[in-house]
């Protein structure tokens, strides 16, 4: 009896191994960015982070800390340049490569780029996860999220304005680069 408690006990462990492994490998981190303050480069608001899903989708898990933003929503956005130089304003306008219209994410129509609002509670924290096969990694293709900034707005997007969605200023940024 107890050889097979035994064999069952290792083939449960066995199982779980395997299942891990294989867990592991569908999300490998493949590109992060370090959100900053626009107006003090020099704090840390938040992270962004980008895995590969075995399903071929990109997934993004964006978490944000930012006290003085603390009980209001704000705006995430993938812009077309990594380069968060003015306060934010070297990024540029939204990444759109599709050439849609600005809408709310999963809508009809939206820029590859329109993340969307996200919650702070009381202390300012927040987060967000998306997966789309809209992104990869790919160097010189149009759907490549690397080299991209990703801008935090101090307000709402209202998901109509275009082509921004009245999202109001970049209050933090960060640029996508590949996980070495």
């Amino acid at each position: 009896m107890n050889t097979m408690k035994n064999y069952l006990l290792g083939l449960a462990i066995a199982s779980m191994a395997i299942v891990s492994a294989c867990t592991s490998k569908a999300d490998k981190e493949i590109a992060t960015a370090t959100l900053n303050e626009t107006a003090d480069n020099t704090k840390t608001i938040g992270t962004a982070k980008f895995y590969q899903q075995s399903d071929g989708k990109v997934k993004l898990e964006l978490n944000i800390d930012f006290p003085s933003k603390a009980d209001s929503t704000v705006a995430v956005h993938l812009h077309e340049h990594g380069d968060c130089g003015d306060m934010g304003m070297n990024t540029h306008g939204h990444w759109n490569p599709t050439k849609e219209n600005h809408g709310k994410w999963g809508s009809s129509a939206y820029h590859s780029g329109d993340i969307g609002n996200i919650q702070l509670d009381g202390k300012g924290k927040g987060s967000v996860t998306v997966a789309t096969d809209r992104w990869n990694i790919t160097s010189g293709d149009s759907n490549s999220i690397v080299g991209r900034g990703i801008i935090v707005h101090g307000g709402t997007d209202d998901y109509t304005t275009q082509p921004t969605g009245n999202s109001g200023p970049r209050v933090g940024c960060g640029i996508i680069e590949i996980v070495k």
